[in-house]
């Protein structure tokens, strides 16, 4: 927390001396920039984020805000860049974030992250080529299978998830690398399956349909609903059968950790509370350029997820009377 202190209070020194505006809107001055840490490309992160970050700008009124998406690997990196004071903003999986939260599974220490807003659900299942034989998550075993970007921290789900299964991390062999990268590994044969998710339709799951006769993995039943009730961050979700051509029924899938909006603990509450208002004032707008934008709704924007509100975001939610006061 010291070294975050360090690195913000120059920027803070910068636009009181320049004679700025407050913290929340940068005044009539420069114009604040605000990064936003996204994931890499063919995944649902830089387009939904590009789509809050573009939705923003064009509504900040007199918010002398500028907002960047920036590429990164991911929410593992998202959350160390927050914390480095690096990012303003990330994209991240909810369950990632609750494990950094509590400084657990595989984390070295707690994070004091914050949320925004829970977005769209994370809805993410095993592909394969249709050829491949492969008709259920335990013929993974002997297999390769892509399990995301290095350092992104999807095996803090893909290993329970698997595991419901008969399926550990020893029992196949992992390559790691972009959503995207793992079309073109299906088509030649580097990796059997490919675990690819976001929110519906995910380009990279659209890409993959479109270019490959592919199957979607089922879950086992019993266990998908299981799962959903010994961890916090599954949910049942179903991908409805035209949201892919290769889809001839809905899929009962799993929502793997809702895609969310944070920030980190000391970020201007005032900012925050801004921020927030904009995106709900403009929540049409954002569902116009991907369908994630649908979830910021009534019943979804507010809910926990297991990471603990930013009071920014938190008293905006309060003032329009949807924040859940039972287990918010």
């Amino acid at each position: 927390m010291k070294n975050r202190l360090l690195i913000l209070l120059p920027a803070l020194v910068v636009p009181l001396a320049c004679g700025g505006g407050d913290g929340a809107d940068g005044g009539s001055g420069n114009p604040r920039f605000l990064s936003m840490g996204t994931a890499p490309v063919g995944g649902a992160f830089p387009v939904v984020g590009g789509a809050i970050a573009e939705v923003l700008n064009d509504n900040r009124g007199e918010n002398n805000w500028r907002v960047q998406p920036r590429g990164t690997k991911g929410s593992q990196e998202n959350i160390r860049r927050l914390a480095r004071g690096e990012l303003e903003l990330a994209m991240s999986n909810s369950a990632i974030s609750y494990f950094a939260v509590l400084g657990e599974s595989g984390w070295e220490q707690s994070y004091e992250i914050r949320a925004v807003a829970t977005l769209a659900p994370n809805i993410a299942t095993f592909i394969a080529k249709a050829d491949s034989g492969l008709t259920s998550l335990g013929d993974l075993a002997g297999k390769r299978a892509m399990v995301g970007v290095a350092g992104a921290g999807f095996e803090m789900f893909v290993e329970p998830l698997l595991a419901a299964h008969g399926v550990t991390y020893d029992d196949f062999t992992q390559v790691y690398g972009t959503q995207s990268g793992a079309v073109d590994m299906l088509g030649d044969g580097t990796i059997d399956a490919a675990f690819l998710g976001g929110a519906v339709p995910t380009g990279s799951v659209t890409q993959a349909s479109s270019t490959h006769d592919i199957v979607f993995l089922p879950f086992d039943e019993e266990k998908r609903q299981q799962l959903a009730r010994d961890f916090p961050f599954f949910q049942l979700a179903t991908i409805p059968a035209d949201a892919y051509s290769d889809l001839t029924e809905d899929y009962p899938g799993l929502n793997v950790g809702s895609m969310h909006l944070i920030t980190y603990a000391d970020a201007d509450e005032e900012l925050i509370y801004r921020i927030t208002k904009t995106i709900w004032e403009n929540r049409q707008a954002i569902a116009e350029k991907h369908p994630a934008g649908r979830a910021i709704n009534e019943a979804n924007v507010a809910r926990n997820t297991g990471t603990p509100f930013h009071p920014g975001a938190e008293r905006f939610y309060r003032e329009i009377g949807i924040w859940p006061e039972a287990g918010g």
